[in-house]
């Protein structure tokens, strides 16, 4: 194995070695993005690519390239996909003369093709007839998307994540806004400081109004709105005089 790849009995996974500039990237080639979904540095990964132990040094890669892959191939994940091909130009044609001229029975063109190799109908190139997960591309919108459907919220792909539930994440495609506020509201007002704990949910909600969307293009507090996430999250809805704070 490389010594790029490993150092003694110390994998180098360069999980702290992306570079930020991968974000300037719209489109990722499906090995790129396993690597960096999986923490490690695609320029790495491709230089170990190659190597018998690339499982050793990288476990978290193999795993989601897999799932891509799989999620591609079933038509769950959308990308571009693209086939390694390589022109059939002079040299080949010449050698099937060649061969042709010396060898009785000899294919009349594309004895230059390896096993694994197809030459093209029109003879334009010889390709490989299945994908080249290093030249296919997804779009980053397309593969952030995939990501969330799948419960992943951290990472390269997410530098805001945090460990909120899902619920609570606005990049979330079943994110609920009232229910985001009534939960946030909960956890803010633990003390209604003397009053009741409805009129300390309300207060709070008036303030975070905007980040909730309780309010209009204007800027305006939808009132209707923050009474009825208030009411969600009260936690003494029978009324009554509230509890006098602890000491």
């Amino acid at each position: 194995m490389s010594e790029l790849c490993v150092d003694g009995d110390r994998s180098h996974d360069g999980t702290d070695d992306i570079d930020e500039l991968w974000n300037l990237h719209e489109d990722f080639s499906v090995a790129d993005a396993a690597a960096l979904v999986a923490g490690y540095n695609p320029t790495l990964v491709q230089r170990c690519e190659q190597d018998t132990l690339i499982h050793q040094s990288f476990p978290r890669y193999p795993v989601v390239l897999d799932a891509l892959t799989r999620a591609i191939t079933n038509r769950r994940l959308k990308a571009a996909i693209r086939v390694s091909a390589r022109e059939y130009g002079y040299a080949d044609r010449m050698a099937d003369i060649e061969y042709f001229a010396f060898i009785e029975d000899a294919l009349p063109e594309g004895n230059t093709v390896e096993d694994d190799e197809v030459l093209a109908k029109d003879r334009s190139c010889i390709y490989k007839p299945f994908p080249d997960w290093s030249l296919s591309t997804i779009a980053r919108e397309d593969l952030i998307d995939w990501l969330r459907r799948r419960g992943v919220s951290s990472g390269f792909f997410f530098p805001a994540g945090t460990d909120a539930p899902d619920y609570l994440d606005p990049g979330n495609p079943r994110y609920a806004s009232k229910l985001a506020a009534a939960v946030r509201a909960w956890q803010a007002v633990t003390d209604s400081g003397g009053a009741s704990p409805k009129k300390a949910l309300v207060k709070w909600l008036r303030e975070h109004a905007a980040e909730f969307g309780l309010t209009d293009d204007e800027g305006k507090q939808n009132e209707t709105g923050i009474d009825e996430v208030a009411k969600v999250a009260n936690w003494q809805p029978g009324g009554g005089a509230p509890k006098t704070p602890s000491e």
